[in-house]
């Protein structure tokens, strides 16, 4: 029994020995002398090609192209050839794949709904799709304060990646007969009389610091000038403070 097995073993390792003589001898003879005398040349360049026409340049001399990926996000225009492997110029056998690397563009990327959302919800809901929170604008409605009520752009419209989307959002109650005055660029003694003088009231002041400008300057103002409320409603002011350090909410007493 172990004489049959031994053998057998034998026998295996001679067919194996067998084989690996027959493919070298068919490498050796065949294989190698046909990829050596394979005519060679150039790899034409396509980078900036359209797609099309750059498949053609390629099939026209021999090559087979291959389009491998489409990028987005890139300042190319859409379908042009930005990159090839092998490189433009390089010498190698006909018939080679080519690899192409296509441009889709900057990416378009359709805008959400944002009625009913809050200023944070809306935030990450935009930059979660690459886009961003635009100008935030406080108005009286009758509508939940907080709450946005509108929006620059309708949800389903196209826009470039990074590109920003500005919001409305409600005050609370308002619809008043009285206007707000246009405080900005007023110091806060003069915002506090203009109020006063309108029968309106300061509600809560932000303080941020500043360089460039005076203290106690108003940068902005919510509600903005020209909106209308009721008599003793508030406007909340945002008011230049010296200093590196920016103060949070703070109520002017």
């Amino acid at each position: 029994m172990k004489k049959i097995v031994r053998n057998s073993l034998l026998r295996k390792l001679l067919y194996t020995f067998l084989g690996l003589i027959i493919f070298i001898l068919i490498l050796d003879n065949f294989i190698m002398p046909w990829y050596v005398s394979s005519p060679e040349t150039s790899v034409p360049k396509v980078i900036g090609l359209q797609v099309t026409e750059a498949i053609n340049v390629l099939e026209d001399d021999g090559f087979e192209p291959f389009i491998s990926d489409t990028s987005y996000g890139l300042q190319i225009p859409v379908g042009e050839i930005f990159f090839q492997k092998p490189d433009g110029g390089a010498v190698v056998k006909e018939g080679r794949i080519v690899y192409l690397f296509i441009s889709g563009g900057v990416r378009t990327i359709t805008v959400p709904p944002l009625k009913g959302k809050s200023i944070l919800d809306a935030k990450f809901a935009l930059e979660r799709l690459g886009l961003k929170l635009g100008r935030v604008e406080r108005i009286p409605s009758n509508q939940p304060e907080d709450m946005i009520f509108d929006q620059q752009f309708v949800d389903g419209t196209l826009l470039k990646q990074g590109e920003a989307v500005g919001v409305t959002v409600s005050a609370g109650r308002g619809g008043g007969e009285i206007y707000v005055p246009d405080l900005i660029g007023k110091s806060l003694t003069e915002a506090r009389k203009i109020l006063a003088d309108s029968s309106l009231n300061i509600g809560k002041i932000n303080y941020q610091p500043s360089s460039t400008l005076l203290p106690n300057t108003i940068l902005d103002q919510y509600p903005s000038g020209g909106n209308t409320l009721n008599a003793g409603d508030v406007v909340d002011l945002f008011v230049t403070k010296p200093g590196e350090q920016s103060y949070g909410n703070e109520e002017d007493n």
